[in-house]
């Protein structure tokens, strides 16, 4: 973190971003497929399909505000709740690496950017960089409490610590 201190604003909402995402990315470390696929509650929230969706996140964000294109143009469910659904073919590996895609993409996507440059893709309307990484940042967060959670539940239920 000392390291962003002194950067500029977009670089230390670039810095707690990519934390979160890393936060995400390792929520998954260590867990059996069928832990991570594992439903504790009644939505379809399970550490894999958190994963899954703040992937769909990163798009909806990085790609479909940024250039216009369409969710179905980008290949990503019409809505946030349909992108935890976890097909047969999901695999921690296959999703982690959807999600490092997803967060590279939107790296380059933003990489030139201000964060007074507005994005004109978003349903509604143009908004600020500085306003979606904002809301990106609180959404990770929120995501990132819910895995740390439900990590520690499917853990403890199987006699693990960590």
């Amino acid at each position: 973190m000392e390291s962003v201190i002194d950067s500029t604003a977009k670089k230390q909402l670039e810095f707690f971003i990519d934390e979160h995402r890393e936060a995400l990315q390792r929520c998954l470390d260590g867990l059996t497929e069928e832990q991570a696929r594992r439903s504790l509650v009644p939505s379809r929230t399970t550490l894999l399909g958190l994963v899954k969706h703040v992937t769909f996140v990163e798009k909806v964000w990085f790609d479909e505000a940024v250039t216009g294109r369409t969710r179905a143009e980008i290949g990503i469910p019409a809505t946030p709740d349909e992108s935890f659904a976890l097909a047969d073919g999901d695999t921690i590996a296959s999703v982690q690496q959807a999600h490092r895609e997803a967060c590279e993409n939107a790296r380059q996507a933003t990489a030139s950017l201000e964060l007074t440059s507005v994005l004109p893709g978003n349903r509604r309307g143009p908004l600020p960089l500085q306003f979606v990484y904002l809301h990106v940042l609180r959404e990770l967060a929120q995501h990132c409490g819910h895995a740390d959670i439900i990590r520690e539940q499917i853990l403890a239920a199987d006699g693990a610590t960590s």
